[in-house]
């Protein structure tokens, strides 16, 4: 046997059994070109998903309640400067129908997630006092956690959310390169979104990071941000394939193949192997889900109801409005991989098993 397939064996059994790995070996696992090596990376991703969760998955409503941002970020089609875009802020009875009505579909947790919307980020906080009110709202009305992805909410906020009981604060940093950071997020402080989670997370909150692929990274720098994920103890780690948009600076970036996006997943899996990771409908849609499950996914993410006018991240439109991210369409495709949606009960549990264990039990 050629000495590649026993590196592969060794560092698939080395983290199958709980080990640690070097960066040098995640760099081989990232690099990995043949696809019956590819299907053995798969399998030992499912196989350590079974071990720690069985055949569970877990579904997350998705709200994007304001696409106004103050920031611009090379990236993003919602960056401030992008004036051929429609935009919203949706009232706070608005986001409570949807909330309810995703709630009582069946999905886990409500995700609420908006631009650094300058109506919120005035220069005295006071806008952040409906947004804490629509958060109690939503935790009251449909009893689910409720994850926040604000942008770099001021330190007083995050205690307030915090204090308000929101379980999870996501904050990405799409890249821990300092440079290429600097580059996407232009304006932004790499160290100040790094405080932010380390603050949330001294608060008792679950911390979701995210990282984009096909923005001008290397394998390095993928590997160095798993082994940042890893030493952070993040609870949730997403990776997703960057999609060019209109009206944006990266607007002509070569568009890259989504398998990037499935071996990181894979990978997350064997280096983070009791995290929640998410497979997105935002990239491909429900067309891209069974894949992203069968590397090892364990979290469906970006679920949207139709017909309230919300929209996506990566993708303006993509599925919502004829019904494609909703459960009637999803469950099928998670059973074809073999899977299940858990109980909410099983999913408070993960919760509060995941705060006991990194003593963030408040």
């Amino acid at each position: 046997m050629p000495k590649a397939d026993l590196n592969l064996t060794e560092i698939l059994d080395h983290l199958l059994n709980g080990h640690c790995v070097e960066k040098n070996d995640i760099k081989y696992l990232l690099k990995l070109s043949e696809p019956e090596k590819i299907s053995l990376l798969f399998e030992a991703a499912q196989n350590a998903r079974t071990l720690h969760f069985g055949n569970k998955i877990f579904l997350y409503g998705f709200l994007y309640f304001s696409t106004h941002c103050r920031n611009n970020c090379r990236f993003c089609q919602y960056r401030q400067s992008n004036k051929m875009l429609p935009r919203y802020r949706k009232t706070e009875s608005e986001i409570i129908a949807a909330a309810k009505e995703m709630s009582d579909a069946g999905v886990h947790l409500i995700d609420l997630t908006m631009g650094e919307d300058p109506e919120l980020y005035s220069s005295d906080e006071s806008g952040f006092e409906q947004f804490i009110s629509m958060i109690k709202t939503v935790q009251n009305e449909t009893k689910l956690p409720v994850m926040i992805s604000p942008g770099t909410l001021p330190d007083k906020v995050l205690m307030e959310v915090a204090d308000a009981g929101v379980t999870w604060y996501a904050c990405y940093q799409e890249t821990h390169n300092k440079i290429l950071f600097k580059d996407l997020r232009q304006g932004q402080g790499f160290k100040k979104r790094l405080a932010k989670k380390q603050l949330a997370k001294n608060l008792g909150m679950l911390i979701e990071e995210g990282i984009l692929t096909g923005v001008g990274e290397t394998m390095d720098d993928i590997a160095d941000s798993i082994i940042w994920m890893r030493d952070f103890c993040v609870d949730q780690a997403r990776i997703m394939t960057f999609v060019p948009q209109t009206d944006t600076p990266m607007a002509n970036t070569m568009s890259q193949n989504n398998l990037i996006e499935l071996i990181i997943i894979a990978v997350m899996r064997l280096v983070l192997p009791d995290r929640l990771i998410p497979a997105s409908l935002d990239v491909d849609g429900l067309n891209g889900l069974k894949a992203r499950l069968d590397a090892g996914a364990n979290v469906v993410t970006s679920i949207v109801p139709p017909q309230k006018g919300l929209a996506g991240v990566a993708n303006h439109s993509l599925d919502i409005e004829d019904s494609r991210r909703t459960l009637d369409h999803i469950l099928p495709i998670v059973k074809t991989c073999g899977l299940e949606p858990a109980m909410v009960e099983d999913y408070l549990a993960w919760i509060t098993g995941r705060q006991k264990a990194s003593g963030r039990s408040f």
